[in-house]
């Protein structure tokens, strides 16, 4: 939860975003001043085609915004060059998507793997890292499992894997729950909020789903380009 003697991990200052279309252009952000800090679970809602992946993307430094100034892990945007921003995003940042974009070739101790030879770990630290993952989310018996044999749950725990692998502090999750189930739904957000309070971990949470309220720490709405 923020406290005033911690620094946020990211920041939006006075962020907004315009896409040029054909004769016309528009503003899909408006003036967004937004921090997330350690340990904190924040829950972003909004109606579909309101700029929540937008947000996200512009957040974790994968697109520009239009205007303002974009912080992470206490620097601005601009401050690093096009290796570290990599480095940053494979090292320090994890990705949860409503469509889990697991590799289906893949098993899911190899999807687990596979983000670890980015950050040049070690086979045999990233075996015991993916293991340990895998058992920390109740799925070591998927270990040899394919995509294609999982449900719609387990895949997604399996996605979380993946994206804690590399130790991520900020972990941005996009609709993860829009695939699942009701029940499974809400066992993946417990499951994150926990990981924010007992791994101190940053994460941000996109839906359009109203009972995922009551388990984050703050609620905030993304409207017409406007957080409120």
């Amino acid at each position: 939860m923020k406290t005033t003697s911690t620094e946020p991990v990211s920041r939006l200052i006075g962020v907004s975003k315009t896409f040029q279309g054909f004769n016309r252009e528009t503003q899909v952000l408006k003036d967004i001043n937004f921090e997330l800090y350690p340990g904190e679970l924040v829950l972003l809602l909004g109606p579909s085609g309101s700029g929540k992946s937008t947000f996200l993307t512009i957040l974790a430094g994968l697109q520009a915004p239009s205007c303002g100034e974009v912080w992470l892990f206490g620097k601005a945007l601009e401050g690093y060059t096009l290796a570290e921003l990599q480095q940053l995003r494979a090292s320090r940042l994890g990705f949860v998507f409503q469509t889990f974009h697991l590799i289906d070739a893949l098993t899911a101790l190899e999807n687990i793997l596979l983000v670890m030879k980015f950050t040049h770990t070690s086979k045999k630290s990233a075996y015991l890292r993916a293991k340990e993952l895998l058992d920390q989310f109740g799925i070591a018996y998927l270990a040899d499992a394919y995509p294609r044999t999982m449900s719609q749950g387990e895949k997604q725990r399996v996605a979380i894997a993946r994206a804690l692998a590399n130790n991520a502090q900020l972990l941005i999750a996009d609709e993860p729950t829009g695939s699942l189930a009701t029940d499974q739904g809400l066992q993946i957000v417990l499951l994150l909020s926990e990981l924010a309070k007992k791994e101190g971990r940053s994460i941000i949470l996109t839906s359009h789903d109203q009972r995922i309220v009551p388990y984050a720490d703050r609620v905030l709405l993304l409207q017409d380009g406007i957080l409120s």
